[in-house]
């Protein structure tokens, strides 16, 4: 190590602090690095996010399409087939909601709706909050029973 190559330990000197808009003797007086007039220059200034420069913003420009139906109910589906495997897996003859919440295969406040695809060879009894015409007499023909909750 000689005298040319010293310097201090790296963090430890800090850059100059550049104190804005506090007199002309700072270099920073004035216009305060704002530049001269414009929305920019003022205080208060924030742009929008979508701000575009001036030109039409994208939100503008793409058309509005459909609609949110308030009304709509969101159902957690289960098929035939679905319920056939659950019933041999677990070895149950009755499948209600809290059988699938204790497994994990729906949450607290779903609606549990149980279509047709597939078939069932076992005897079952299934609580649900919705059927399919098909699922309901294919669960019927077997001898079991499909019993509607929340009516």
């Amino acid at each position: 190590m000689e005298l040319h190559n010293l310097k201090p330990a790296k963090g430890s000197v800090k850059g100059k602090v550049r104190r804005i808009g506090r007199g002309q003797g700072s270099g920073m007086g004035g216009t305060a690095t704002r530049g001269h007039k414009g929305a920019q220059s003022r205080s208060g200034y924030s742009r929008k996010r979508s701000f575009e420069g001036g030109q039409m913003p994208l939100q503008r420009r793409v058309p509005k399409y459909g609609f949110k139906n308030i009304n709509r109910k969101e159902y957690r589906v289960l098929n035939l087939q679905d319920l056939q495997y659950l019933a041999e897996k677990h070895k149950v003859s009755k499948i209600d909601i809290d059988f699938l919440k204790e497994i994990g295969l729906i949450k607290q406040k779903d609606l549990l709706k149980i279509l047709g695809t597939g078939e069932i060879k076992v005897k079952l009894e299934v609580f649900a909050h919705a059927y399919s015409n098909s699922a309901k007499e294919a669960i019927e023909k077997q001898n079991g029973t499909a019993n509607i909750i929340g009516k």
